[in-house]
């Protein structure tokens, strides 16, 4: 930005006017960072990975494929004038790999969460809640080929805001943040679906959810506490640990919970995972089986916790006041991928009331974090 003023001043002869308001530009600046840092506590070093273009506005979902590519889905909720698509990571870089169908009523592409199959192909989960609170969005199929893109199918419809996707096994397991039901409307819930459903619905016509039900595909619900905040979204980011335990986080009040699975992947019963402090928001999380390691995205506090899954201990690894990320310190992180000892975080940066970060910015980063 000072370079721009710069040049400005430079043509109109103005420079040494211009050097004036650089000077005050930074000093302004500098007291906003100070500011911002009394309230917000600085931890861990995150690592400016990549910045991204205005065209890829909101990056969210990672995934590994079997060949050890990372995945990037970008919804561009920020600007949804751009595309929902697809990108890979290569080295510390991305590169665009498909635009994303759009869905019929609502003309838009809201790619979140994704994950491969057991067969191979790439599934996601669509969150079309913001474009339509009918139950518009999907989960779904891509076909994929030694690395290319095939055949974008449906092949679950009736979400009203699908978000987390996970595959154990041959069952895949999704999260809708809203999926309400008669009597609560700040409703949430798993749903189940098998290997061989999803296939003949790719074939076929995609599975058709019963609305506000607890539709045969409902593993378990949750209901959300309304905070300050204002917000319902309920059950988010979810992965499993050694033993095959789910585990979820509310987005709206930041409880954990705890969903044991019997033999067959089916529901067995469900907990709050009790955790040694207060946490109030969970965006995407990611396990470390290894060492049954929970990393999470705290995108209120913009911060990255760490929960000890066999004490639940709850730490912050990284957390940093309000920011445009250009630097690569976090700026609301929605989303982590554990990937050897490089934990990916994309950087969502569009905010909700009450949020450390109070703006959606020109600047698009992803970052990541070494993990000693």
């Amino acid at each position: 930005m000072i370079r721009y003023i710069l040049l400005g001043c430079i043509g109109l002869g103005l420079l040494a006017r211009c050097q004036q308001k650089q000077t005050e530009s930074t000093a302004s600046s500098d007291t906003t960072a100070t500011a911002t840092e009394t309230t917000v506590p600085t931890v861990g070093n995150p690592v400016l990975m990549t910045t991204l273009p205005d065209k890829y506005n909101t990056p969210d979902g990672l995934a590994v494929a079997p060949d050890g590519t990372v995945y990037l889905s970008v919804p561009n909720l920020a600007d949804n004038t751009y595309p929902g698509v697809l990108l890979k990571i290569v080295g510390d870089s991305v590169q665009f790999v498909s635009d994303l169908p759009i869905q019929p009523d609502t003309k838009h592409a809201c790619p979140m969460d994704l994950a491969f199959g057991p067969d191979g192909n790439l599934y996601y989960a669509e969150n079309q809640y913001e474009n339509s609170k009918d139950f518009k969005s999907r989960l779904m199929c891509i076909g994929m080929k030694g690395g290319k893109v095939q055949a974008i199918r449906p092949v679950v419809t009736g979400l009203a805001l699908g978000n987390a996707v996970v595959w154990k096994g041959n069952t895949l397991y999704m999260t809708d943040s809203q999926w309400d039901m008669p009597g609560d409307t700040t409703g949430s819930a798993i749903f189940r679906f098998t290997l061989a459903e999803l296939t003949k619905a790719a074939a076929g016509s995609p599975i058709t959810l019963k609305q506000r039900t607890m539709d045969p595909h409902v593993l378990t619900t949750f209901t959300t506490k309304v905070n300050e905040t204002g917000l319902d979204n309920g059950a988010d980011g979810m992965d499993y640990d050694s033993q095959g335990n789910l585990y979820t986080g509310t987005f709206g009040d930041g409880t954990l919970y705890k969903v044991t699975l019997k033999p067959d992947g089916t529901f067995a019963s469900k907990e709050v995972l009790t955790v040694s402090k207060p946490n109030n928001c969970v965006d995407g999380l990611i396990i470390d089986r290894a060492t049954n390691t929970m990393y999470f995205c705290n995108s209120r506090e913009n911060a990255i916790m760490t929960v000890n899954l066999a004490n639940g201990t709850l730490t912050t690894l990284a957390q940093n006041g309000d920011t445009d990320g250009h630097d690569g310190r976090l700026d609301q992180p929605a989303e982590v991928l554990l990937k050897g000892k490089r934990l990916y975080i994309s950087n969502y940066d569009k905010p909700d009331k009450k949020f450390v970060n109070k703006n959606a910015d020109e600047v698009h980063t992803m970052s990541y974090i070494d993990l000693k």
